[in-house]
């Protein structure tokens, strides 16, 4: 492997003159920065980022720790998407991480990023009232930008949908159709987001004097299509049947529409279905699926953003941005049975 000095000697510049390239330095005539980028591309250098931070006037890192709880769950990979492309046009390397929403597997990238030093860690937490990110990054003065949930106190950046309204807006376009039996297939209030959709969903039924049936609310793993499954099995087997289901996540619908098929239910005719989330599939089934959009690309973008920002002014107050969700009408959502039927 070439060295710095190699590189100086290759380019008859002085050692410093190379660090000052490397760095981006504005104290090198354009031609001399092609000499020894020219050198530098011949010899094969590749710079040491340590060298670089080292060296480099504010010692930043020039790397984001991203933790994702799933990269196969492509609202994720959108918000990855949107927070990449800042950071490379920032000239920002970005380190992900999985976490399967384990909270021990969290801690451990949570350490792991911050031995290797990196500028900022953006995240969705697991768990909205821990304490995991005051221990392993707050503390040693690591900035900290929440994506798509937020923290239950608001002393972070955090970049989130209107989950409340979402949920809202989901279940009011079912009562609006007739609906009165709707369940809802949520997860655990330790996640900010689905949290605040089964408020909107329970708020919706009170707003228009429905009862907020707790035998029609199932909590289920976000990542898991499979618990849903069994999940929607057992809200079917409730008397009355509901006619209308809310599923608070793209993974947990697939789930919900194997239990379905299976049943040899018909969408809509047989139940209507709401999913938060859109995505590429919800327009392939036969029923295309209503849904509640949410700009995740754009979570995405806004979250590394306000890391940038967080970096350039750190005394600055914690920045709370919503976006909002949008409802999206398509053919899995009717008319309730007893409304349009007689029945």
């Amino acid at each position: 492997m070439s060295t710095l000095k190699e590189v100086a000697k290759k380019a008859e510049v002085s050692v410093t003159t190379v660090s000052r390239v490397i760095n981006n330095s504005n104290k090198v005539s354009a031609d001399t920065r092609e000499r020894v980028q020219r050198a530098m591309r011949k010899l094969e250098y590749k710079p040491s980022r340590v060298a670089q931070r080292l060296r480099g006037s504010k010692g930043r890192s020039k790397l984001l720790g991203l933790i994702i709880p799933d990269i196969q769950n492509q609202f994720y990979s959108n918000i990855v998407r949107g927070i990449e492309d800042v950071a490379y046009k920032n000239k920002y390397a970005v380190i992900l991480c999985n976490s399967d929403e384990n909270p021990n597997k969290e801690r451990f990238y949570l350490d792991v990023l911050r031995s290797e030093s990196v500028d900022g860690v953006i995240l969705p937490p697991i768990h909205q009232y821990g304490k995991v990110l005051d221990e392993c990054l707050i503390e040693y003065g690591i900035p900290v930008v929440c994506v798509d949930r937020k923290l239950a106190r608001e002393s972070v950046d955090a970049v989130v949908v209107n989950n409340h309204k979402g949920g809202y807006i989901a279940v009011s376009h079912l009562i609006n159709l007739g609906h009165e039996q709707i369940a809802i297939i949520s997860s655990s209030h330790q996640f900010s987001s689905f949290d605040d959709r089964q408020n909107g969903y329970e708020q919706a039924l009170k707003d228009n004097k429905l009862e907020v049936n707790e035998d029609l609310i199932v909590e289920g793993d976000p990542r898991s299509s499979e618990q849903a499954y069994k999940l929607t099995k057992k809200l079917l087997e409730v008397s009355p049947r509901p006619s209308a289901i809310f599923i608070t996540n793209n993974l947990m619908t697939l789930g919900a529409l194997e239990a379905i098929n299976e049943m040899n239910l018909k969408i809509p005719e047989d139940i209507s279905i709401v999913m938060y989330d859109d995505t590429p599939w919800a327009t392939a089934i036969t029923s295309p699926l209503t849904v509640i959009s949410q700009p995740a690309y754009e979570m995405g973008r806004r979250a590394a953003e306000l890391f940038l920002q967080r970096i350039a002014d750190p005394g600055r107050a914690a920045v709370q941005v919503s976006l909002e969700p949008k409802l999206i009408v398509r053919k899995s959502t009717s008319f309730a049975r007893d409304k349009n039927n007689g029945q």
